[in-house]
């Protein structure tokens, strides 16, 4: 019965990227792609990869979703059809790229090359619970480091939007909303349910699925309900406090990086004993940087003035 769940869920999987490809409007194609990224979130749930199926479900399809809608609101009118051929022909890009690497994958030496070993028998120095956390943060730490920083200039880039006029003053447009309405009285009860429950996913995450950027991603979307519901406003982003606070998870990280180097004689390396903590207070420094950065995303580059 499993199997033929699986089987039924990639296929489902496969039409719905047809589906992406194909559509003709731009709303359907965003749709199916939010389809799409909650059947592949399934999907890594039933490979056992629950902290990548929490990963997909917040970023490649909720967030990257949203984004995408964002982008087709601001071109609506102003957008191209795309002819059949270039639809047909990045299908076929895909479906070769795809075929490639399944062949790689398909044609690796029987045992395939693999550094798990070596990791297993060094993940009990990271006193960690979770391998996911301790793979990304002990033996990938630079590249999570590089994402945390990618994902700042990304913002950077966003803001390089704006208008000089509206330079420094605040992303998006003002919000109104009924003070009475159903969705400021969503906004009034579910943010402080999320912000717990993404605390716990955040805290959570040392030694089971979650971590910060799964709560980070609900921190982000609480406070983007607070703001949709004109309960508040988004801050200018010329306030100091806002830019020290998107920097301040970057540079910790970077700092706990240099006292390795001193510690160890290795840039990014955990004195004996220290592992948890550091790698914790790493992931506690980059939580509210990446729930700022992820909610200034969607926010878009600054469209009114300082002064609303």
């Amino acid at each position: 019965m499993m199997a033929g769940f699986n089987m039924a869920l990639a296929v489902l999987i496969i039409a719905l990227a047809a589906c992406t490809t194909f559509a003709r409007g731009t709303f359907s194609a965003i749709t199916a792609f939010l389809a799409y990224g909650a059947l592949l979130a399934l999907a890594w749930v039933q490979l056992g990869g629950i902290d990548v199926a929490l990963t997909e479900a917040a970023i490649g399809g909720g967030l990257t979703g949203v984004l995408l809608l964002g982008a087709a609101s601001r071109l609506r009118g102003g957008e191209s059809v795309v002819s059949l051929p270039l639809r047909v022909g990045a299908a076929l890009l895909s479906a070769a790229v795809s075929i490639v690497l399944a062949l790689c994958v398909l044609g690796l030496p029987e045992p395939p090359p693999t550094l798990a070993p070596e990791v297993a028998a060094n993940l009990a120095r990271t006193e960690l619970g979770n391998p996911i956390t301790a793979v990304l943060l002990a033996f990938r730490a630079m590249d999570t480091l590089l994402e945390a920083i990618v994902l700042l200039f990304a913002l950077i880039g966003v803001w390089s939007l704006s208008l000089d006029q509206h330079w420094g003053g605040r992303p998006g447009v003002r919000q109104y909303s009924d003070a009475n309405g159903i969705l400021a009285y969503a906004a009034r009860v579910l943010p402080p349910i999320g912000i717990v429950v993404g605390a716990y996913i955040f805290w959570t995450g040392a030694d089971d699925p979650g971590g910060k950027f799964q709560g980070a991603t609900l921190l982000a979307a609480m406070w983007l309900l607070v703001l949709m519901a004109a309960l508040a406003d988004a801050p200018p982003i010329s306030r100091s406090w806002l830019r020290v606070a998107l920097v301040a998870g970057p540079l910790a990280f970077i700092a706990i990086g240099f006292f390795g180097l001193q510690a160890t004689g290795d840039f990014l390396a955990y004195p004996e004993g220290f592992a948890k903590p550091l790698i914790i207070a790493i992931e506690l420094a980059l939580l509210p940087s990446l729930t700022l950065v992820l909610g200034l995303l969607l926010l878009g580059a600054p469209r009114r003035g300082a002064q609303p």
